[in-house]
């Protein structure tokens, strides 16, 4: 056989499917296609009929400038050796043995889709929700652009301290006029001008030092023109661990500095204030008789510390309760099982070795499959963690190119994938047509000064995309 003929020639090119097309899965594109003397074709599965993944629909919308982030992923997915099939689900769509039969590798970066509850009384009422469901909301999200969230109470609580937390209360406690010129979608828009919320309380169980939000995201949250924050001195007062954490970490000396800042108290308070609380759990949320919630019930922990020197919350006899009419909790995310895959439930994520995935009832990889992302690791890391998550990934797929333990397909011709989804009667997105759909939302922008006008839901998206076609004919 001549060397145009070997699998990774520009004649026989190494076929790869990533399913999921947010950093994760771009980021696994950017690794294969910059490895030398090697010509691969990219095709990537996305449930939603719009790619980015978070960056779209998770990033907050006054972080415009981590949003273009997807400049990089614009310029991979304009390849020629790239394909975009939009609105395709993995496990409804297509199946594990449709992709077994179509390509040599399939990597998996779906992420972290579901959020961990708290486990607690009450959690179900309505008026408490997941974190996640608002961020969607406020985002555009297709899955949740018709959720309503009542913000009539004037006091909203979050549970969780990481960046999602911190950004969900800069969200309410925005200004129309801060808002107005973020791509948030006009509905979201209209319900946060006439929202009620006036204090907000973001719970953290254990120390400051512990909490996971970011020392910009904290910093930010004091520059808002209508909101003050709030900390307690005797919070912020840490033990012995946390503070020979701190003495060996100048990021966490600032972070404490900029608390520690919150906790003087304002000469003239602003119309809203985030409260920051450390310490502090939930143990129960309080409804009324139609199910609506109406408190939460707290609890003060203390640090303590194992002989592995890991800090550990546990609560005390102080309760207090919070009135309330809004719950978010955040206080973690996991992966879902995917049909045809191993899962580990605890973890939320499918057992991999260096992103090779793992059968465990034989102890033993799987043949040409691959996880990179959340969906690998964990809910953890920001954006860039995601391309040395990759890179990991890809070069263990490579491994497996080189040494011929990777698929082997029968049906190469690139076209057999897309007749399959029309013989299903599957219509996708593809890539093109996105490119259309994103001028015509940073069209709209330009006249109400956004950087873009979001089509949230799905029926639109292809209502305005049968439009543009119809206009051309």
């Amino acid at each position: 056989m001549s060397n145009t003929r070997l699998l990774g020639s520009s004649e026989h090119p190494l076929r790869v499917a990533v399913i999921g097309s947010g950093p994760a899965g771009f980021y696994v594109v950017q690794q294969l296609f910059d490895t030398p003397d090697l010509t691969v074709k990219c095709d990537v599965f996305e449930r939603l009929p719009t790619p980015f993944g978070l960056v779209r629909l998770g990033v907050a919308p006054d972080h415009q400038k981590t949003k273009s982030v997807v400049k990089v992923y614009h310029k991979l997915a304009t390849n020629p050796d790239f394909r975009f099939f939009g609105g395709v689900e993995y496990g409804k769509d297509v199946f594990l043995a449709d992709l077994q039969a179509h390509y040599h590798c399939i990597v998996f970066t779906t992420g972290a889709q579901t959020d961990r509850r708290m486990n607690i009384p009450g959690e179900d009422l309505i008026g408490s929700y997941a974190a996640t469901e608002f961020v969607a909301w406020y985002n555009g999200h297709p899955d949740y652009c018709d959720r309503q969230f009542d913000l009539t109470h004037p006091v909203a609580v979050i549970v969780g301290v990481g960046n999602v937390s911190i950004d969900v209360a800069r969200i309410l406690a925005s200004t129309t006029e801060e808002l107005q010129t973020t791509d948030i979608p006009d509905y979201a828009l209209r319900a946060l001008k006439n929202s009620g919320i006036r204090e907000i309380y973001i719970l953290g169980r254990r120390g400051p030092v512990q909490a996971a939000f970011t020392n910009p995201e904290i910093r930010e949250l004091g520059r808002m023109a209508d909101a003050d924050v709030r900390t307690f001195e005797h919070e912020l007062v840490i033990d012995a661990s946390s503070q020979k954490a701190a003495d060996s970490d100048a990021m966490l000396q600032r972070k404490l500095e900029i608390l520690q800042d919150y906790a003087t108290p304002v000469k003239v308070p602003k119309p809203r204030r985030v409260t920051l609380r450390f310490l502090t759990s939930p143990l129960e949320i309080i409804g009324d008789q139609k199910g609506n919630v109406r408190g939460v019930r707290t609890v003060r922990n203390k640090l303590s510390c194992d002989k592995e020197g890991r800090t550990h919350s546990t609560q005390t006899e102080q309760s207090e309760l919070i009135e309330t009419g809004l719950i978010l909790r955040s206080v973690g995310y996991k992966g879902k099982p995917l049909p045809g895959l191993p899962f580990l439930d605890d973890r939320g994520i499918v057992p991999n070795d260096q992103g090779r995935v793992i059968d465990p009832s034989i102890d033993n990889t799987i043949r040409g499959i691959y996880v990179s992302g959340w969906i690998k690791r964990g809910a953890s890391g920001v954006i860039g963690t995601n391309k040395s998550d990759a890179k990991e990934t890809v070069a263990n797929l490579l491994a497996d190119f080189r040494q011929k333990t990777i698929l082997s397909p029968q049906n190469l011709d690139s076209e057999d994938i897309e007749n399959l989804l029309r013989n299903r009667e599957i219509r996708y997105v593809s890539y093109g047509e996105w490119q259309k759909i994103d001028r015509l939302e940073t069209e709209m922008g330009v006249s109400n000064h956004q950087p873009r006008v979001k089509i949230t839901s799905r029926e639109e998206i292809f209502k305005a995309l049968d439009s543009i076609a119809s206009t051309k004919d």
